[in-house]
């Protein structure tokens, strides 16, 4: 990549690693969103996020799990299932149409899911209290969460974070820390993956690593704390919007 393409997509990492760490998330969709808007070819899209996605992920874990939010054997089942998942994920040798395809599909999501946060809520007296599911549905969507993960170049988190919610097995900061660790292991498992299929880290790395980390850091401190402001998940949502728009009309 070039000095000047670089910054930029520097800085782009730096703005994703904030916003997706206050949320206990490390950002590969907003990674691969903007180096889709920036015109990187899949492949190095895929393994640069994942990367990328092991320093920011360890950074929101330490952050959530410091604020007391994290429990290991809640966490444990999916993790089982999803690490050897993710590392057959990254392994699969996917042609550059179905690459696009997968990540389009991906980022559309992550788009709807960013709208979704962006909307205000009618707040409750009394929250819901959470519904901690049985150890084989802790398995089963690991193993599913995991493979999507390791294809993808995510970390999985943007799949696992709706469906604790949504299914109420997890209150949002209990989500944030589970998903933040969950997407740090999926990372080193879907990079292993990709180091048998022939890929190496390149120097382009330390900058966008360092980039990502910075905001991260920042990122993970405040959300461990407080709320994401809604407006900054609606930009998000609309740059992973043209990004997946991009990607899947390039597919086509």
């Amino acid at each position: 990549m070039g000095g000047d393409h670089l910054i930029l997509l520097a800085l782009g990492f730096l703005v994703v690693g904030g916003l997706y760490a206050s949320v206990g998330h490390a950002g590969a969709s907003g990674y691969l969103a903007v180096m889709a808007l920036a015109g990187v070819a899949p492949e190095p899209m895929r393994s640069t996020a994942l990367a990328v996605n092991v320093l920011v992920a360890a950074i929101a874990f330490a952050h959530y799990a410091a604020a007391g939010h994290f429990a290991w054997r809640f966490a444990a089942p999916f993790l089982l299932a999803s690490v050897p998942a993710a590392f057959l994920g990254g392994a699969i040798p996917l042609p550059d149409f179905w690459l696009r395809l997968a990540i389009g599909a991906t980022l559309a999501f992550a788009a709807l899911r960013m709208l979704a946060r962006s909307l205000p809520t009618r707040p409750r007296s009394m929250p819901p209290a959470a519904r901690e599911p049985s150890v084989s549905a802790r398995l089963a969507a690991g193993a599913a969460i995991g493979l999507a993960a390791g294809v993808t170049g995510t970390g999985g988190g943007i799949f696992l974070s709706p469906l604790l919610l949504l299914l109420g097995w997890a209150e949002p900061r209990r989500t944030a820390a589970t998903a933040s660790i969950f997407i740090l292991f999926n990372s080193l498992a879907g990079l292993g993956g990709l180091m048998t299929a022939g890929w190496t880290p390149t120097l382009d790395l330390l900058p966008l690593g360092g980039a990502a980390a910075a905001g991260g850091f920042v990122g993970g401190l405040l959300g461990s704390r407080r709320a994401t402001p809604r407006v900054l998940n609606l930009l998000l949502a609309v740059v992973l919007a043209v990004a997946a728009a991009k990607l899947l009309s390039s597919a086509s």
